[in-house]
Order: structure tokens, then C-alpha cells, then sequence
């Protein structure tokens, strides 16, 4: 039962990941750019709904009406007046931009919240549990998380294949210059898919910081996860995206149950082996 248990957990911890995963997933998929201050820009979201919180009296959950708009026009505005000017055919520069993102990002939060680890108080939600069967007890917190993965990367799917702007990303990714003769403004579709990559990194910012503690280096963590739950699931796939966050989740919840000390370490073996004996991860995305 403690070997089912910490499965159905890794499962559940898997979710988040995914929210980690999805913001990058969806970039790389239609500006194959790899963004480095992605983690950060997650534990930015959680001081942003911290500060929302406090200034509001807003439950956690709810701040994210305010969190997610506020993270979007966020990111539109990097990818118009900072990353836009760097993408071309070299993928350094847009590479080097984002890490300077990254190190402004961790000494500006530095600065604005010292160096004080923080959490977002989401009162009985956080310790809330039911028991499916004697033995076997589920958490209310991560199974929202889970659930609120799978309806993101459900809607984000929709968005990309059954709209209009889902066919400007679309067509955008697939052949750029094609995608300009045909009156598609890259730098605004660019803009709107970091905008739409960053509505997500909100969700993930909120849940990381009901879930744990968070200050101002907890960035490459995050970027971590998330790189490796886009790299097992699938390059550009998000329902892969989903499958290599609970991959994840799993290998680390029986890593743990293992010993605490392998908890971390199992998540990274898997990734390994996943890159060593399938490079494109376990559902890539078929061109």
C-alpha cells in the first residue's frame, strides 16, 4: 500500500510539472526557443499573487483572475521590446537574452523581497484530504493541481488547433517568412504565444507557492522540472508535456519512498536514461 500510494502521489506532484512544463512546451513549439528565465519567471508569478494576496485579502486561488492578465502582458511586453529582436536563424542570442532575464529577474526579487523564503497561506486547502480506501489518502490541494494541469493543457490544445490564432502559431513555426507573405505579423504572434506561455506560468507561480516555500534563487529549480518533463514527454507536444511531468512525479515519489536522499536524483536518472535511449522523448512531436 505505501509503494501505491507514493505512485499515486508522484501522479498528482506530476501535474505541477506539468504547469512547470506547459509555458515552455508552447514556446519551443512556435519560436523554437528555449527559454532559460522560464523558472524564474515562475517564482516571479508566485511574489506577484503574494503580492496581490496581501494587498486584495483574495484567497490564493482566486488571485489568479488578477495574477494571470497581469503575467500575460508581462510576457507580451519581453517578447515584443526584448526577445523579438533577437530571433533569427543563430539561436545564441535570443539563449543569452533570456539568461540576462533570468539574472535581472533573481536580483530584482533579491532586492524588492530579500533573500526570506515566503509562502502563499491558502488555509485549509492546504492540509485538506479524503480517503479513497483504507490506507490510501489523497490530498485536495494536489489533485486540484492535477486536474487544473490536464484542463490547461486541454485548452491550450484547443487553442492551438481549433483557432485562428492557434493556425497563426501554426503556421508561424512551421515556415516563418511564408507565414509574413501571408500578412501574419511574426512579432505579434510571437508576442501572444509568450503571453499565453506566461497565463500558465501564473497558474504554476500560484500552486508552487500554496505548495511550498519559494524565494528569490528558486528559479533554476523550477526550469529544471520543467525542461525535463518537456524533454521525457516530447519536444513541442503537450500531452506529452503532461505524460513526462507525471513520469517525473513518479520517479521521484518511489525514489523517495526508496530513500529521502534519492528523491531528486531518481527524477534526473529517468530523464537521462529517457535522452540516452530516446533523444525526441517518449511522444515526439510528429512533424
Amino acid at each position: 500500500m505505501d509503494w501505491i500510494n507514493a505512485i499515486i502521489q508522484g501522479i498528482l506532484l506530476g501535474g505541477l510539472y506539468a504547469l512547470f512544463a506547459a509555458g515552455l512546451s508552447l514556446i519551443f513549439g512556435v519560436m523554437r526557443l528555449v527559454n532559460i528565465a522560464h523558472g524564474d519567471l515562475i517564482v516571479l508569478a508566485a511574489y506577484v499573487a503574494l503580492v496581490v494576496v496581501q494587498a486584495t485579502g483574495l484567497h490564493p486561488l482566486a488571485s489568479a483572475l488578477l495574477v494571470v492578465p497581469i503575467m500575460a502582458v508581462i510576457g507580451y511586453a519581453l517578447q515584443r521590446f526584448l526577445l523579438n529582436p533577437t530571433i533569427g536563424k543563430d539561436l545564441l542570442p535570443p539563449l543569452l537574452v533570456t539568461f540576462g532575464i533570468s539574472v535581472l529577474l533573481q536580483n530584482g526579487l533579491l532586492l524588492g523581497f530579500t533573500a526570506d523564503s515566503r509562502r502563499l497561506p491558502a488555509g485549509a486547502l492546504e492540509t485538506a484530504s479524503f480517503d479513497v480506501f483504507s490506507g490510501l489518502t489523497i490530498g485536495v490541494l494536489p489533485l486540484l493541481m492535477f486536474v487544473v494541469s490536464i484542463l490547461v493543457i486541454f485548452g491550450l490544445d484547443r487553442i492551438f488547433f481549433h483557432t485562428s490564432l492557434g493556425r497563426a502559431f501554426r503556421a508561424t513555426s512551421d515556415d516563418g517568412e511564408v507565414a509574413q507573405l501571408m500578412m501574419i505579423d511574426r512579432r505579434h504572434i510571437f508576442g501572444m504565444a509568450m503571453a499565453l506561455s506566461l497565463g500558465v506560468v501564473a497558474i504554476a507561480g500560484i500552486f508552487l507557492a500554496i505548495r511550498t516555500n519559494f524565494d528569490p534563487s528558486s528559479g533554476p529549480t523550477r526550469l529544471i522540472f520543467g525542461f525535463e518533463a518537456v524533454i521525457i514527454g516530447g519536444l513541442g507536444n503537450l500531452w506529452g508535456t503532461l505524460a513526462g511531468g507525471i513520469v517525473l512525479g513518479v520517479a521521484q515519489a518511489i525514489g523517495a519512498q526508496i530513500s529521502p536522499g534519492w528523491q531528486i536524483l531518481a527524477g534526473h536518472i529517468v530523464f537521462f536514461i529517457v535522452l540516452a535511449f530516446s533523444p525526441r522523448g517518449l511522444f515526439p512531436k510528429m512533424d
